[in-house]
């Protein structure tokens, strides 16, 4: 199983944090993600090839923006809501609420799996 680097807290940038932001697919994957649930990468779904999606989910990791976890053969993904808001408070819910005032990253959403639509 391959380890993927996460950056610590501290080493966060705000510039590559805005730049990974800069894309409405990866914006979009963020609002999907600030409901604070873990997210199996099959779950996610965009307008762009499974290659190009796993960029984008790629570089918001990278950037400090997501976790990334893997079990088996799966991947699972959140977003780093406490680490943003300690690092850069108040960016993450100014960022949200301009996608939302600006419908950015409308296209990406989740197809909830099987198991959760069962309750």
């Amino acid at each position: 199983m391959r380890q993927v680097h996460h950056p610590e807290v501290g080493e966060i940038s705000l510039t590559v944090v805005m730049g990974a932001l800069s894309d409405p697919i990866r914006v979009g994957l963020v609002r999907v993600l600030a409901d604070g649930r873990e997210r199996g990468w099959g779950e996610l779904r965009a307008p762009v090839a499974k290659s190009t999606l796993s960029h984008h989910l790629r570089v918001l990791r990278d950037a400090g923006l997501t976790r990334t976890r893997q079990e088996g053969t799966r991947c699972f993904v959140t977003l780093r809501v406490h680490d943003l808001r300690e690092r850069f408070p108040g960016l993450l819910r100014a960022v949200l609420t301009a996608a939302d005032e600006q419908d950015v990253g409308l296209q990406v959403s989740v197809q909830e799996s099987p198991r959760a639509a069962v309750s």
